[in-house]
């Protein structure tokens, strides 16, 4: 234990005066707060959407006319908006806080010649650490005395496998600080002991250490914008300028001609509201909020939804491969004796372990701890139990470590000595490096060369290669030297960190729709291959990170088209990647699970952490969370992904279709001085609930047959082409011609005004119902689309007939609407009205479906 740790005498600490300086002077250990949005500041940017201005405007000029209730409802509507907007965006990223938390572990230092516990973040620079196995490395440090130290740096590096680690002055004239690899001197804050124990003395804390800089990156770097959203919004913009032109000439027109400036007003405010497409934001916040609960049912959390259809269409998936590809635990994955004589525990599921290689994995085990901690001894005893047990090979639980020799710079093997509860003499297992267990072993030439050719092999499939020797001892003698010992050979064991199952068809299935899939990996060349090749990944070409060091950011944007696998990659280097791949038009998709991915999954398109294993840096800095870690899981966020595309295009087009004879009948009795039919309410009413309400028709719409077999969309695609807003321009004009025929019909025939009123309105929602089926699919037919279950088109057949009877029949509804009662001859004529508009278009649609089809796609 850390309390239990000698100390030389030389070292006495800082005094606490000294570091109370200190942390006055450099400050805490940890990262600064990010400035959060107030709720207050969200609703400020909220009012300046031009519906809800529009809205509130409505609601001033109601309140001038005295009309309180009318006020009241617009004022209702205007509420809502702000306060969904509200909630959504009060979802703000907490990266550096979950850094914060990561970064101020509970700390041991000496201090004025004493051991101390204190808080993380009270840690300074020149304070001297006590570190033992499990605890975490409160901030960066070099080392000044350590026994088999080892730390897992896989949170900063990707490494699956614990490092070595050496003191100052045992170190070689290396100047790297970075974190990975054996034998530096210095441990990282943010790193877990895994193994031994270490004195050592802090020279970088908070944001100068290297989790520091990580946390840095992040506070400057900006999530990448929506880009569907701000095509909407630029689609908005457009619209509420040519909204506002329209309605002010409206606004004089009506005060010229007519009189009454505060009607005149009103007249505008409608004219502006119908000709906005305010729908466009809201039905895109539902696409995204469904998208992301339909998403959670396969075990997906969605941090930004609209990321969902950003995903769906990426062209590049940036893999991290510890946790992510592979399950981020060590197994042994092969053994091999001294003929050669090879046997594979993965591949032979089930089946019993041959007895020649028992003693292999039993020394293996003896040479491991006993309450393991480290991931490659919890991995023999992990195999023990899978087939010793049971054989009378695994040592007796009474016998009794007597002694261990750990690993020195000089020699990477450890040894450890037992005393059988039932024999005099002791026991001796070793395994380490396999050059230095050959040495123990004073192997001959000829068996150095055969062992040479094994290691090479076992190394060429990714395996960290370990030996094993066992000796005996008969005496309680030590020998001050491992070497002392008379070592037999026993074998040499292959660990790995396997594959995750569902990688390999997720992996194909991602290359037969257009993504293409590149691994990014801290880990050695060698092991990246064999992991890639393993997931169907082309492994010709091959990048390592001292490669991309040399390359400026054009070299490297080039040397990104063509590079599959990026081995030996630093935190810097991901996020260089990630932005050289940007800049050649791809979208961005990356997966991870450690610190070191959080600036490149938080600069990517899409960041898709790994839930289970992944740390809170990255699940905060993702947009997408795998909450099973299971890799498959992104091909079915992809999946979904295209698919909302699909329908969010059929929804947009009907809107497009909708707001023509909306803006046209609100526009019409201006123009030709005939009575105002349509006030401030019934576009309201229209825009913020029948509208949304029938948009969910097409969230709830089946995928296209093809949505996996196409390659990706190109990133320059608009959301409104001109294909897509042209067919919706036809079926506006075809529904607004019919509906002003019977608008100008029923006038004609001196109809009261309060009649006419709810006769055109009835005729406009049906209408806008039959577009609904229009628009289900424009590569089926009407009764193709009708066999296709929809649950919401059936709710929405029900709530509509509903909807329309109340604001007929019931009184207070009808007042507000200034609705007249309307007979069983004027219904059947306004569901002639939807009927004719649907046999129409889809006439229309068979006659020219190929050209229609590329609307949606």
């Amino acid at each position: 234990m850390p309390d239990e740790i000698p100390l030389p005498g030389s070292i006495h600490g800082l005094s606490e005066a000294e570091a109370q300086a200190r942390l006055q002077a450099e400050g805490y250990n940890e990262l600064p707060r990010p400035d959060r949005r107030t709720p207050l500041r969200i609703v400020l940017e909220v009012v300046r959407e031009p519906m809800l201005a529009l809205l509130l405007g409505g609601v001033a000029i109601y309140l001038l006319l005295g009309d309180l209730r009318e006020a009241i409802i617009l004022g209702m509507f205007a509420t809502l908006s702000i306060l969904i907007t509200v909630i959504q965006e009060s979802r703000t990223e907490r990266v550096l806080e979950a850094l914060r938390d990561l970064t101020s572990p509970r700390a041991l230092v000496i201090r004025d010649g004493s051991r101390k516990r204190i808080t993380g973040r009270e840690v300074v620079r020149g304070d001297i650490l006590v570190l033992a196995e499990g605890d975490r490395v409160p901030a960066d440090a070099v080392i000044v005395e350590c026994r088999d130290l080892q730390t897992d740096e896989s949170l900063l590096t990707g490494e699956s496998v614990p490092v070595r680690k050496t003191a100052r002055a045992d170190a070689g004239p290396s100047e790297r600080r970075r974190p990975g690899g054996d034998d530096l001197p210095i441990v990282f804050s943010g790193s877990l002991v895994v193994r031994g124990t270490a004195i050592a003395e802090v020279v970088a804390t908070g944001i100068r250490s290297e989790i520091g800089k990580i946390g840095q990156s992040l506070a400057t770097l900006e999530t990448e914008p929506p880009r569907l959203q701000a095509q909407t919004r630029r689609v908005v913009r457009i619209f509420a300028i040519a909204g506002a032109a329209v309605s002010i000439l409206a606004v004089v027109l009506y005060g010229t001609l007519r009189g009454g400036w505060l009607d005149a007003v009103l007249a505008g405010i409608a004219l502006g509201m119908s000709m906005l497409p305010e729908e466009f934001p809201v039905v895109l916040a539902v696409f995204m909020a469904m998208g992301a609960w339909r998403i959670s049912q396969a075990r997906v959390l969605t941090r930004r939804a609209a990321a969902i259809e950003t995903l769906g269409s990426a062209t590049v998936l940036c893999t991290d491969k510890t946790g992510t590809l592979t399950e981020n635990r060590m197994t042994i994955a092969e053994l091999r004796l001294a003929d050669d004589d090879t046997f594979r525990p993965r591949e032979t599921q089930g089946a019993p372990m041959p007895e020649r290689f028992h003693a292999l994995v039993e020394y293996g085990i003896l040479a491991s701890a006993r309450d393991p901690f480290d991931p490659m001894d919890k991995a023999f005893h992990t195999l023990g139990r899978e087939h010793l047990a049971g054989s009378g090979r695994l040592h007796d639980p009474e016998w009794k470590l007597v002694h261990a020799y750990g690993l020195r710079p000089g020699l990477l093997a450890m040894s450890q000595v037992w005393q059988p509860s039932d024999a005099q003499e002791f026991v001796v297992a070793a395994k380490g490096a396999p050059e230095a267990i050959s040495d123990l072993c004073h192997l001959g030439a000829p068996e150095l060369a055969a062992l040479k050719r094994s290691v090479d092999v076992m190394a060429a499939e990714g395996l960290r290669v370990l030996g094993v020797a066992r000796a005996s001892l008969a005496g309680a003698a030590w020998p001050l030297s491992q070497h002392d010992f008379v070592f037999e050979f026993t074998g040499l064991v292959g660990l790995a960190d396997p594959l995750r199952q569902s990688v390999p068809a997720a992996v194909a299935e991602c290359r037969s729709a257009g993504i293409r899939v590149v691994m990014i990996t801290g880990d050695y060349p060698a092991t990246a291959t064999a992991i890639a090749r393993q997931a169907g990944l082309d492994t010709a070409d091959l990048a390592t990170g001292e490669q991309l060091e040399t390359l400026s950011a054009e070299q490297l944007a080039q040397r990104v088209r063509t590079a599959t696998v990026f081995a030996r990659i630093m935190p810097d280097q991901k996020l260089r990647i990630v932005d050289a791949l940007k800049a050649n038009g791809d979208i961005v998709a990356m997966t991870g699970d450690g610190v070191n991915d959080a600036p490149s999954l938080k600069a990517a398109h899409i960041g898709i952490a790994m839930g289970g294993r992944g740390t809170d840096v990255a699940r905060e800095a993702s947009s997408i969370v795998l909450l099973d870690d299971d890799f498959g899981s992104i091909v079915h966020a992809v999946r979904l992904g295209r698919r909302i595309y699909d329908t969010l295009r059929k929804a947009m087009g009907f809107i497009f279709a909708v707001h023509v004879p909306i803006a046209g009948l609100a526009l019409l009795p201006l123009l030709f001085g005939l009575p105002i039919i349509f006030g401030p309410i019934h576009i309201a009413f229209l825009e913020m609930i029948i509208d949304p309400v029938c948009s969910l028709v097409f969230e709830a719409e089946t995928e296209e047959d093809d949505v996996m077999s196409r390659p990706p969309r190109p990133p320059d695609q608009p959301l409104f082409s001109a294909s897509l807003i042209g067919w919706s321009l036809v079926q506006g004009t075809l529904a607004f011609v019919l509906v002003t025929v019977i608008y100008l019909t029923a006038l004609t025939r001196g109809m009261p005004e309060a009649e006419v009123r709810a006769l055109t309105f009835f005729s406009l929602v049906l209408v806008i119902v039959s577009l609904i089926f229009v628009n289900r699919s424009f590569s089926a037919s009407l009764i193709a689309a009708l066999r296709r279950p929809n649950a919401a088109l059936a709710w929405v057949m029900l709530v509509v007939p509903v909807m329309l009877s109340l604001t007929l029949l019931f009184p207070p509804a009808s007042a507000l609407f200034r609705f007249g009662p309307l007979h069983l001859d004027d219904l059947a004529l306004t569901l002639a009205a939807g009927i004719a508009v649907l046999v129409s278009l889809e006439a229309l649609k068979s006659v020219g479906r190929g050209r229609f089809r590329v609307a949606v796609h």
